[in-house]
């Protein structure tokens, strides 16, 4: 509950009468309002905000999950098996493929591909390929829209297969609940990348096609790097979402024991686990596992790390956090666009920007006399309002 000297807000965007229609039927289920919805959002067609902010209160249900790593890692095939699985225990399933961006339209440049054939024809697996539009990280934000639409539409679960951008692959952890980073064996020079970013991001790590040679050897890199991450000792380490523990399914440990907190089923503290009144046991460490997407071999062991972190995000409270950074970078990646939007157009206003860098050049004024010129009178209104708002 905001305090009482909270600022107040303005009111949702208005949506039109045919966008309200289109609300109304994706929330009663219409799989095409769904479609036109994604396609409004991926567009930035005028009033796709108020549509998303329309659906914001209808999410929250669904498991969010990314899948990354490096191209040829086996993502897409991944993704195919992951949605055929989800499907066969009764779960709905949404999946933004996030592919390259084309230099001429910035549309996906692999978007026409069929990469979904175990799930063809079936209504409870939607799928969409969006374009990366140049964002780093493969995630642009008309990404998280869709998530939220999918989210709001009631899939159970949200898939989303960036496109493989190596370390700058990071900002996925903003949309994703979940994050799995796959490996394929043999690939040294991509463990080591890992060090450089996308190590600290990974909640599950998979080497996939694990019946190649080499398999072994990556799967033992990859734990002594996540053993690394966590100072080699029980407790407290700087994760995807901050406490980490050495119980894992990957090293040692089982899904099971993550999902139960270490503890039996009657509630006691199960062997070899900590109840000191500590929160070393109430933490996670990423799961290394092995699969072979082609043939769906350790499918069903992946989905149950995802719902073991599902579950540990919900118990430890740590979900919570987890949405507040989302939601935090979300609004500041707004307020910078709108913000800069606000810029641009003063810019165009005072003659554009290469007429501003010629009086720079030409030495009539500097680069910070400019920059406070354009900003200025933005600063302006928005002390302006901040002195109008009422004290309580």
């Amino acid at each position: 509950m905001a305090g009482p000297d909270a600022p107040a807000f303005a009111d949702a965007p208005s949506l039109s009468d045919a966008d309200a229609a289109l609300v109304e039927d994706l929330l009663s289920g219409s799989h095409r309002a769904l479609a036109r919805v994604i396609t409004k959002i991926e567009n930035r067609t005028p009033g796709y905000r108020a549509v998303v902010s329309a659906l914001h209160e209808h999410t929250g249900g669904a498991d969010v999950i990314g899948i990354t790593g490096s191209p040829g890692a086996g993502k897409s095939t991944l993704v195919d098996k992951l949605a055929a699985a989800y499907r066969d225990r009764g779960d709905t399933v949404g999946v933004i493929a996030v592919d390259p961006s084309s230099p001429y339209t910035g549309g996906a440049v692999l978007g026409d591909r069929i990469r979904m054939g175990s799930n063809v024809g079936d209504m409870d697996v939607f799928f969409r390929s969006m374009s990366a539009r140049g964002q780093l990280g493969g995630l642009s934000t008309a990404t998280a829209d869709a998530a939220k639409a999918l989210d709001a539409f009631g899939k159970d679960v949200v898939v989303l297969e960036t496109v493989g951008a190596g370390q700058n692959e990071v900002d996925v952890v903003r949309t994703a609940d979940t994050v799995a980073v796959l490996v394929q064996p043999g690939s040294g020079d991509d463990v080591q990348t890992l060090k450089a970013g996308i190590l600290e991001i990974g909640d599950v790590f998979v080497v996939n096609k694990a019946d190649m040679d080499g398999a072994q050897r990556t799967v033992a890199e990859l734990k002594e790097m996540v053993h690394r991450r966590d100072g080699g000792t029980t407790g407290r380490g700087a994760g995807h979402h901050g406490p980490t523990s050495t119980a894992s399914a990957g090293a040692g440990g089982s899904a099971a024991d993550h999902r139960d907190g270490g503890r039996d089923a009657d509630g006691s503290a199960a062997a070899g686990s900590a109840d000191d009144g500590s929160d070393a046991d109430a933490s996670w460490t990423p799961d290394v596992l092995e699969t072979v997407a082609n043939t769906g071999e350790g499918v069903e062991a992946l989905i149950e790390a995802f719902d073991a972190h599902a579950t540990y995000l919900r118990e430890s409270g740590e979900i919570e956090a987890t949405h507040r950074r989302r939601y935090a970078e979300e609004i500041r990646t707004l307020v910078r666009a709108d913000v800069g939007a606000l810029a641009t157009a003063e810019i165009e206003r005072r003659g554009g920007i290469d007429r501003l860098a010629e009086r720079v050049r030409d030495r009539e004024t500097d680069p910070y006399a400019v920059a406070e010129a354009i900003v200025g009178p933005i600063a302006d209104c928005v002390d302006e309002v901040a002195d109008g708002e009422p004290d309580d």
